[in-house]
């Protein structure tokens, strides 16, 4: 009798333990969030003051891909912290000169662009506020959206390089529902403990903000701009 009441007193503490620890890593996560994306609407802010030119798409390239593993691999070290605001101070400044052609190319291009801010926080909160309020386990989507992913961003070089509108348009439409199944996967991951370092849950809700917010621009530039 008193063994299987200090069984259950373990299991409980255990599981309050397991609860704190899940509350700390999605408290920390939406803190650092909130702290990259501000960070990184100064840095777009100066690119767009500064008429920055747009960098080469091999630049961004490197430059995205070797912060993000240089993050990765100081995750669990403060420096983890510095190179997550590099990382993210670098992806808004290379989005400063993206937003000014917007504006320069269209009428109504800071409508449009404000319609596109508006739309990514809304589909980030509603979603976020659904995985969290449900607890449901998106896990399942996690094979789904690698390939997803991986697909998207092929055909996305062969748009860019082979120019061809058609396929931009389809590539953004899939990076749009792939970035809204990433936010429910991430979001789910951290409530069952899928992830337990909040450096990396805020890189990949980062990256999921980022290229909805791209995705919907432009594809609002397409049918809504206006001359």
């Amino acid at each position: 009798m008193a063994d299987n009441y200090r069984v259950a007193s373990m299991d409980r503490t255990a599981g309050r333990a397991s609860t704190l620890a899940t509350n700390a890593v999605i408290r920390n996560t939406y803190i650092l969030l909130s702290l990259t994306l501000l960070f990184s609407a100064f840095t777009a802010g100066v690119a767009m003051v500064t008429n920055a030119p747009p960098l080469n798409f091999i630049i961004v390239l490197v430059g995205y891909f070797g912060l993000l593993f240089l993050t990765n691999a100081l995750r669990n070290s403060v420096w983890g912290l510095a190179s997550i605001f590099a990382l993210t101070g670098f992806m808004g400044y290379t989005l400063g000169p993206v937003i000014n052609a917007y504006i320069t190319m269209f009428s109504n291009g800071t409508e449009l662009v404000l319609t596109a801010l508006g739309g990514t926080g809304a589909i980030f909160l509603g979603l976020s506020g659904y995985a969290l309020t449900t607890r449901k386990d998106f896990s399942f989507l996690r094979g789904f959206l690698l390939a997803g992913i991986l697909v998207a961003f092929v055909a996305g070089l062969v748009s860019i390089f082979f120019t061809m509108p058609a396929l931009s348009l389809a590539v953004s439409t899939a990076f749009m529902l792939l970035m809204c199944g990433l936010i429910l996967y991430q979001t789910s991951e951290m409530i069952h403990g899928g992830e337990t370092n909040y450096i990396m849950a805020t890189i990949t809700l980062y990256v999921a903000i980022y290229n909805l917010f791209t995705s919907l621009l432009h594809l609002l530039g397409f049918f809504g701009g206006e001359d």
